[in-house]
């Protein structure tokens, strides 16, 4: 039985469990304070990663910085991939990191191959840690905007009416489900794809427009309103189309194609 080193046990974390495990995989969970099926781990520590006494065969490091800014992001990000790295520098490490070191602003659509060059401090560290990790022969899963069971910010200010359309509501959102996220990190796990950069979205990037505009015709509701664009942005503003075609081409297919598919099926979940 192979043995996954879980490096974060929260919303993501616990479905990539989830799925390893159904694949047969024995799995050993990390988070910060412990408890619900992992063990208490400050990452950021390296005296606590080097009393880890395991073996993995795969890591996978998709803990939070607990919404935090620069100082949470080098400590759970950098600090946390680089005593993983020397704890166990013969183990490949899988890192989820962000597509918001995609800075682009024109609508482009954006491939791996792309220039990934964050404004902000916290996009520079993960832009850091990628680099460390992918050094070191690890890979990388750039995350679009993650929804799913119990969450969807999207559709959370849509369905309390404190949705606004930027402007003329031509920003393009990226998401991906949970579960396709988690699926996506079991696939490149063990299907033999090469190590390396992942763009890990659905396929269909919208606007905001016609995000809004379908969730209106979805839940039978008015668009909202229109407004300014919002600049305060934790990871910046950004406007870019993110391309899954090299996921894809590796065998992955995402359950859910757009983030309107999912909409009703989530919106059950919401409290």
């Amino acid at each position: 039985m192979q043995t996954l080193l879980l490096c974060g046990h929260g919303y993501l974390g616990q479905a990539i469990a989830r799925d390893f495990h159904a694949a047969g995989w024995k799995i050993v969970a990390l988070s910060l304070s412990g408890g619900a099926d992992s063990i208490a781990c400050d990452l950021s520590s390296p005296a606590a990663v080097n009393s880890l006494d395991l073996a993995p065969d795969f890591i996978v490091h998709c803990a939070s910085s607990g919404r935090g800014g620069e100082e949470a992001y080098r400590a759970v990000y950098l600090e946390g991939c680089r005593n993983l790295l020397a704890r166990f520098p013969e183990m490949p490490l899988f890192f989820t990191s962000s597509t918001s070191v995609y800075a682009q602003t024109d609508g482009s659509v954006v491939t791996e191959e792309s220039p990934a060059e964050p404004d902000r401090g916290t996009g520079k560290l993960l832009r850091e840690t990628e680099d460390l990790v992918l050094a070191a022969g690890g890979s990388v899963a750039r995350l679009a905007g993650i929804y799913g069971p119990e969450r969807s910010v999207i559709l959370k200010k849509f369905l309390g009416g404190e949705a606004v359309i930027e402007e003329d509501g031509s920003r393009y959102l990226n998401q991906i489900h949970r579960d396709d996220a988690a699926a996506a990190i079991l696939h490149l796990a063990t299907s033999g794809a090469p190590a390396g950069i992942y763009n890990v979205a659905d396929s269909t990037p919208l606007t905001q427009l016609e995000c809004y505009t379908g969730l209106a015709r979805v839940f039978t509701r008015p668009l909202p309103p229109s407004g300014p664009r919002d600049l305060n942005r934790k990871r910046g503003w950004t406007h870019k189309r993110v391309s899954n075609a090299k996921l894809r081409s590796s065998g992955w297919e995402p359950r859910h194609a757009s983030f309107l598919d999912a909409a009703a099926e989530v919106e059950k979940t919401l409290s």
